[in-house]
């Protein structure tokens, strides 16, 4: 069963965009009008997806100790990590509207090129606090497949139309960006903890500053 696992500290990933792929492209972040890569070395890439509930703790553990072996070939998954982020970051900023069709062409070329070199087993795994999540398995090279998950999930949400619903928080210094699942579709702020409650207060001191009615 799935348990969260913690490995190299780094900053804490967050998990408000409704997908996965979403999650995956919000890990290049910004905190505090700082740019920040949350998944900045292989390590922090394997803590990402046990905190996905991608992988389980054990998986975890074995990757970290065949990444302390084989460098190279962990040094190699996170380049291939990062160049799945920057096509499917391309695909949610840039990815709409009759002008996109080339940077559409683009994440799809990319897609297919990670699912057309995928082996191994597609699982449905059952998680500690009851739900149910889906895990590839590669056959062969361990570090292979790692972003599968993340890519399926791009997928999904390629093939049931949801890039229209697809925003970008309304905090021009957030770059996180998420679904929007309220029936009203009216949802702006990625969470409303941070950049919802950062904009309800800068609302009030405005407001603090305007001159009294007589």
């Amino acid at each position: 069963m799935p348990q969260r696992a913690r490995h190299e500290s780094g900053p804490e990933p967050v998990f408000i965009g409704g997908r996965l792929w979403l999650d995956f492209v919000n890990t290049d972040d910004a905190r505090l009008g700082v740019r920040v890569d949350t998944i900045a070395s292989f390590e922090q890439f394997v803590s990402w997806l046990a905190s996905a509930h991608v992988i389980d703790a054990e998986r975890a553990a074995a990757l970290l100790r065949r990444a302390a072996e084989q460098p190279s070939g962990a040094t190699a998954a996170l380049v291939e990590t990062r160049r799945v982020r920057a096509a499917l970051r391309a695909l949610v900023e840039r990815g709409r509207g009759e002008t996109a069709e080339r940077v559409r062409e683009a994440a799809l070329a990319e897609i297919n090129r990670v699912l057309g070199r995928s082996v191994g087993t597609r699982r449905v795994e059952s998680r500690a606090d009851g739900g149910y999540v889906r895990s590839f398995v590669p056959v062969g090279d361990v570090f292979g497949g790692l972003v599968i998950p993340v890519v399926e999930s791009a997928v999904d949400s390629l093939v049931n139309d949801e890039l229209s619903r697809i925003h970008r928080c309304a905090d021009r210094r957030c770059p996180r960006h998420f679904i929007d699942l309220t029936r009203s579709h009216t949802r702006r702020w990625c969470d409303m903890r941070t950049c919802g409650n950062r904009a309800k207060a800068q609302r009030s001191r405005q407001q603090g500053r305007l001159p009294s009615r007589a």
